[in-house]
């Protein structure tokens, strides 16, 4: 396999990029992108830590994120498995990438940052669930903040109606494949059902 081994040659093999590309970057929230990431109910969070690089999906009934103010984002972090992958990753690197998207929207937003986490009653309180609030709230601070054109979602599809779905692995499957005994389609047929008051 011929193998890529410099910038230099990559940037040789491209070409030089788009001027757009670079001009659309801003350093700062502005009106319009807050108005899109206040319409963002799905975020990839994508971290780097000590054991690696980890891509986590976050999702939300209402705005996955919360716009501080112009270089300040907050997300809260809901319940989940309690992996901790990308809480990990922030409290040793810090540096975040996030991929907001908004449903039926080819475009995607992006910004880049630098992350930490805090457990302060005056950021938590700020997403309270009836009731529930979150254990932490992810801050980021922006540095980086641009839109990707529509080429991948167009080129996928992601938003046609009638996708196959059906046809992929389930849950429970997944699990069943580590585990003979393990009873799938009881737990697919069940877990909507689960994690019905385990969402905040």
């Amino acid at each position: 396999m011929k193998r890529i081994e410099s910038v230099e040659q990559l940037e040789a093999l491209y070409g030089d990029a788009i001027p757009g590309a670079l001009k659309k970057v801003r350093a700062t929230i502005t009106p319009l992108y807050e108005k899109w990431i206040g319409a963002s109910r799905f975020v990839v969070l994508a971290t780097v830590g000590e054991c690696g690089t980890d891509a986590s999906p976050r999702g939300d009934i209402g705005p996955v994120a919360k716009v501080r103010d112009e270089k300040t984002l907050l997300i809260p972090d809901w319940r989940g498995n309690n992996r901790l992958d990308s809480l990990r990753n922030i409290v040793e690197d810090g540096r975040v990438s996030l991929m907001f998207m908004v449903p039926g929207s080819n475009n995607v937003v992006r910004v880049n940052g630098n992350a930490l986490l805090t457990d302060d009653s005056a950021f938590t309180q700020q997403f309270n669930q009836g009731g529930k609030v979150p254990k932490s709230v992810i801050v980021v601070d922006v540095v980086d903040v641009y839109f990707q054109c529509a080429k991948a979602l167009m080129r996928s599809r992601l938003w046609q109606s009638g996708d196959c779905s059906a046809q992929v692995p389930t849950a429970g499957e997944f699990v069943k494949e580590l585990d003979s005994e393990f009873d799938a389609q009881a737990y697919d047929a069940g877990y909507e059902e689960y994690a019905k008051d385990r969402m905040w």
